[in-house]
């Protein structure tokens, strides 16, 4: 039986402090699992994610959000089963953000057939680079999440 195609997002712009968590998260993966996962780094314009994603059967999505939880707080959702949460808002410093980009995904019907998203909620988005205390303890949790959901199936966050 051929392996799944899977594809590991970090979304963010590491020089606005929390936002960098999602790339972060990347950058540690990319050093813990080398064989058969592809990995993308997506700093700029989110609406090429659909065709980025194009072919792969599970795609996890890293990014910092704001939903008013405690910073560091992380949820897991299953995008390819529901919708975001209304009250759930990636941050985004570029006009269309991940939320905008999960719609028309689904309008389009452009979504992969299982679409993990992990959203860190952040502290500090001002110019600079560092992740807060609260984002890096959440960075080094999503990465456990993230290995154990690869390696057992869908991960507790």
């Amino acid at each position: 039986m051929e392996k799944q195609r899977t594809l590991l997002i970090g979304v963010g712009n590491p020089y606005r402090q929390d936002d960098g968590a999602g790339v972060e998260v990347v950058h540690r993966l990319r050093r813990l699992l080398s064989e058969g996962i592809d990995y993308v780094e997506c700093t700029g314009d989110l609406a090429t994610l659909m065709e980025i994603w194009r072919g792969y059967e599970l795609v996890i999505v890293a990014d910092a959000m704001r939903s008013g939880c405690s910073p560091g707080g992380v949820v897991r959702i299953d995008a390819s089963r529901q919708p975001l949460p209304a009250d759930m808002r990636f941050f985004s410093t570029h006009a269309i953000g991940l939320n905008e980009t999960l719609a028309l995904a689904h309008a389009l019907n452009r979504l992969p057939p299982k679409l993990v998203i992990y959203g860190i909620e952040g502290k500090y988005f001002g110019e600079g680079e560092g992740l807060s205390t609260e984002v890096a303890k959440a960075v080094e949790d999503v990465v456990r999440y993230i290995l154990k959901e690869l390696t057992e199936g869908e991960g507790d966050a």
